[in-house]
């Protein structure tokens, strides 16, 4: 298995969010494997589900550094959310991992992988706590459009960059 490198990580949000499904997070010191069964992408350029369109704030700034860093953010008061950016720097792109195995829906993955805010800004090319690898392993894909997104209506809502592992979910 072969470490991610940032070559990478540079591409758009969703050529990444297509590919990471069958690779595997690595956690604990490379003890602890998950492999990545469902990602969401977050493009810049518009798109209204984004944080970054927003614009530019202390809780996205880590939307706007160099792709395969972690952007964590906190919702509903209990629920920590873990994101890859990608693109290169000021992109503000991201994608976010909502499966693994063993745990299906964002909250659990970061809850069952005991992901935190201390991961926020983590460098997954150099990092020695958490980094992703690519098993070779090319699982079939679904693509669909993304989920809780609502409030930034059309065509944010209906974009197929939901990527899901066939008959995972």
């Amino acid at each position: 298995m072969t470490r991610i490198d940032r070559n990478f990580f540079l591409n758009d949000a969703v050529t990444v969010a297509r590919q990471l499904p069958g690779m595997e997070i690595v956690t604990g010191s490379g003890s602890e494997r998950y492999m990545i069964t469902e990602t969401e992408a977050y493009m810049a350029d518009g798109d209204r589900a984004s944080h970054a369109s927003r614009g530019r704030t202390p809780r996205t700034e880590p939307m706007f550094l160099e792709g395969g860093h972690l952007y964590l953010y906190f919702v509903y008061g209990m629920h920590w959310m873990l994101n890859v950016v990608t693109g290169p720097v000021e992109s503000a792109q991201a994608v976010l991992i909502r499966g693994v195995t063993g745990y299906s829906g964002p909250g659990r993955v970061t809850k069952g992988l005991a992901i935190d805010g201390s991961y926020n800004r983590e460098d997954l090319v150099t990092s020695g706590k958490i980094w992703i690898e690519d098993t070779g392993h090319q699982p079939q894909t679904v693509a669909g459009p993304r989920i809780g997104i609502a409030y930034a209506g059309e065509p944010w809502v209906s974009m197929p960059w939901r990527f899901i592992i066939k008959n995972e979910k």
